[in-house]
């Protein structure tokens, strides 16, 4: 189910040439068959707050982190709101030497997102993604493309979606 709200402003807030981003956000779930519910909330500064407007443990949220790899290409890290990226778990599982969090504008450039809206739902690129095993089997919150919205997903049906690797990748 996707609740999105009505807002005649979306196409001018995205230029008039391209959908909002919670709307990208539930064209590609649509398009992959993953359902999901989309819903406004407060914004927020932080990913504790943003919990904390939602009613659930930072946990519950999965940062959508956009990793560099050396070769200039990129890919998603999904990792729970308490944890953070090992950076030895995730090289060993991409099987690469290097990786880095690019500055905000080669996220935005590689994702069309805005830091704090990531996701890889209806990312400018496919960009290929690792989860953390820990979001197995739960019901996650989730960037939904713009600030101030929240998505949330199955992470199964996510990881299923877009045959993202489940590895151990967070401290």
């Amino acid at each position: 189910m996707t609740i999105l709200p009505d807002n005649p402003d979306d196409a001018a807030s995205a230029g008039g040439t391209a959908p909002a981003g919670r709307d990208r956000v539930a064209q590609d779930a649509a398009a992959r068959g993953i359902p999901i519910e989309i819903i406004e909330r407060p914004n927020a500064s932080s990913l504790e707050e943003a919990a904390a407007l939602l009613g659930v443990d930072p946990s519950v949220i999965v940062k959508s982190l956009v990793v560099k790899r050396h070769d200039g290409t990129f890919l998603f890290a999904l990792v729970p709101g308490d944890r953070q990226i090992s950076w030895a778990k995730l090289r060993a599982a991409v099987g690469v030497n290097k990786l880095q969090l690019p500055e905000a504008s080669l996220a935005l450039e590689a994702t069309g997102y805005e830091r704090g809206t990531i996701t890889p739902f209806g990312s400018t690129t496919a960009w290929p993604v690792f989860a953390d095993e820990r979001i197995a089997g739960q019901r996650i919150a989730m960037g939904a493309g713009e600030h101030g919205y929240s998505a949330w997903v199955q992470a199964d049906d996510l990881v299923r979606g877009f045959g993202a690797t489940l590895a151990d990748i967070s401290d």
